[in-house]
C-alpha cells in the first residue's frame, strides 16, 4: 500500500475527458437511516418531447451521499407540486420531511434551458399549521432561484442546487461542486499508472497523466487549478506541479533519495515536502517560484508527510522520533515541535480539518489500520472506520467527509466516511485499482 511503502521507503501528459459516466461507483454502506428526511420532487419538464436530463436525480444523489439527508422515495410523496403555490401543507403532515425541493425545466432557446427551483422549510410550515388553519406563506421559502443553462450543464447545476440546499439546511457550505484526484493502477497495461481527476462523485473523469512508473501523493493547489504529485517516470522520485487545464507542468524537486509528500501552503506559494537529500528524511519548504529550500526539521529520526495548518503558521508531520510513528506539530517561526498523538501503536498521515479543530490520521491499533479523528481541544480520539487496511485520508473542503484508500475484496478502492463516523460509502473503480485520493478545495 502506498502509505506503508512511503513509510518503509523513507520509510505526454494528455488531458482526455473520458465521458460523462462515473468511473467510480459510489455504494452507500451505512448511515442513511439516521439522516434527516427531505423530499426532492422530480422537476417538472415544461417542453415538447422527453426531458433532456434529470437535475433532481443529481440533487437526490448528492444529498444522500452527504450523509446528512435521506431523500424520501417518489412513491412516499403525498403530492408532486412544481411550485409552492400548488402545495397542500396538510398532505405533508405525516411525512416528517424537514424540507421540500421542487422545480421546473423549460426550453429557453437553442440548447438553452431555464431551470427554477424553490426550497421550502417544512418544519416552520407545519409549526404554523398547528396554530390553526393557514395558507402557504412566502416566509416558508428558504431559497428560490432561476438560471439559464445548456444541456451540458445539467449535472453541474444539479450540484449547485444541492450545495444551496445543504448550506440553507445546515449552515455550512456544500461541497458537491468539488473534484477529487486519485491514482488508478491497471497492471498489465503499457502505462499502468494513471493520475485522474473527476467530479467528487466520480463523473466526468479526466486523465491527467499516464506513466509506466508509479505515481503518488497528488495534492491540490488552493485555487483548484494545479496538482502537485510524485512521479518515478525517470526511475527516481521527483515532485512535479501540473496545471490540470493547460497540461503544463514543472519539476519542483529531483534530489538524490526521497522526494515525497508535497502539500501546497494555504497561499499557494510554497510546497511542504519530505526530502532525504542530506541523508535522513526531513521536512522542507520549497518556494515554488524560486525553488529556494528551507529546512524545517532536523532530527535523526524519519520526518515525513507534512500537512499545513489552515492558518499557514505550522505543519503537522509524521515522525518516529518517539520510537514509533506518531504525529507532531512544528511552529514555522519558532521551530518548536510538540507531539500530538499518543493512542495506539502508530499514528501517521495526519491532516487538519479546515476549521482547525480536528486532526484526521491513520491509526494502527492491534495491527489494524483505521481512519481516526482527534479533537485537538478535548484530545478525544475517535476511530471512524472498521476496515483493516485504510490509508491516505483526504478531507472535504467543508470538513464534513473524509475520502481514503482501503481494500475491498482483495482490491484497492476508495471509501468515504463522515467526520462523525456515522455515514460510510465505498467507491470502487470499474477497472483496475484506485488509491491516493485527494479532495479539491472549493471551486
Amino acid at each position: 500500500m502506498q502509505l506503508f511503502n512511503k513509510w518503509i521507503g523513507a520509510a505526454f501528459a494528455l488531458l482526455v475527458s473520458i465521458n460523462a459516466h462515473a468511473a467510480l461507483e459510489i455504494v452507500i454502506t451505512d448511515g442513511v437511516d439516521t439522516a434527516r428526511p427531505v423530499a426532492v420532487v422530480p422537476f417538472k419538464w415544461e417542453g415538447p418531447g422527453p426531458a433532456p436530463s434529470s437535475i433532481s436525480d443529481v440533487v437526490v444523489s448528492d444529498l444522500r451521499r452527504s450523509g446528512m439527508f435521506n431523500p424520501i422515495a417518489e412513491l412516499g410523496m403525498p403530492e408532486q407540486p412544481k411550485v409552492t403555490s400548488e402545495m397542500n401543507l396538510a398532505s405533508w403532515a405525516d411525512t416528517a420531511v424537514e424540507a421540500v425541493v421542487m422545480g421546473t425545466v423549460k426550453p429557453y432557446g437553442a440548447d438553452q434551458y431555464l431551470v427554477g427551483f424553490e426550497l421550502v422549510d417544512m418544519v416552520r410550515a407545519q409549526m404554523s399549521a398547528q396554530n390553526g388553519p393557514s395558507s402557504f406563506s412566502q416566509e416558508f421559502i428558504l431559497d428560490s432561484r432561476e438560471a439559464v443553462i445548456s444541456a451540458k450543464q445539467f449535472r453541474q447545476y444539479g450540484h449547485r442546487i444541492a450545495d444551496i440546499i445543504y448550506e440553507k439546511l445546515t449552515g455550512e457550505r456544500g461541497a458537491f461542486l468539488t473534484k477529487i484526484a486519485y491514482v488508478v493502477v491497471e497492471h498489465g497495461k503499457p502505462y499502468p499508472y494513471q493520475l485522474m481527476v473527476a467530479d467528487y462523485d466520480g463523473y466526468n473523469e479526466t486523465l491527467l497523466l499516464r506513466s509506466k512508473e508509479p505515481l503518488m501523493s497528488p495534492a491540490w493547489s488552493p485555487d483548484g487549478r494545479k496538482l502537485a504529485y510524485v512521479t518515478f517516470e525517470n526511475r527516481r522520485s521527483e515532485i512535479y506541479i501540473q496545471d490540470i487545464y493547460t497540461q503544463q507542468r514543472q519539476k519542483i524537486t529531483s534530489f538524490e533519495g526521497i522526494n515525497g509528500s508535497p502539500k501546497f501552503s494555504p497561499d499557494g506559494r510554497t510546497l511542504a515536502v519530505s526530502l532525504s537529500k542530506d541523508g535522513n528524511p526531513e521536512v522542507y519548504l520549497v518556494d515554488i517560484a524560486t525553488k529556494r529550500l528551507t529546512r524545517i526539521t532536523n532530527h535523526y529520526a524519519i520526518d515525513t508527510e507534512p500537512y499545513w495548518a489552515p492558518d499557514g503558521k505550522s505543519l503537522v508531520f509524521t515522525s518516529e522520533r518517539g520510537g514509533r510513528p506518531q504525529i507532531y506539530q512544528v511552529d514555522l517561526q519558532s521551530k518548536r515541535v510538540q507531539r500530538l498523538t499518543f493512542e495506539g501503536e502508530w499514528n501517521l498521515g495526519g491532516s487538519i480539518t479546515p476549521d482547525g479543530r480536528n486532526l484526521v490520521m491513520v491509526n494502527r491499533t492491534n495491527g489494524k489500520y483505521h481512519i481516526a479523528r482527534l479533537d485537538l481541544e478535548s484530545r478525544f480520539m475517535q476511530v471512524l472506520t472498521s476496515t483493516r487496511l485504510d490509508e491516505s485520508p483526504s478531507i472535504a473542503p467543508n470538513g464534513s467527509m473524509i475520502i481514503y484508500g482501503t481494500t475491498h475484496n482483495g482490491r484497492q478502492v476508495l471509501a468515504a466516511v463522515s467526520m462523525d463516523g456515522r455515514f460510510k460509502a465505498r467507491l470502487p473503480a470499474r477497472e483496475g485499482e484506485v488509491k491516493a485520493p485527494a479532495w479539491s478545495p472549493f471551486l
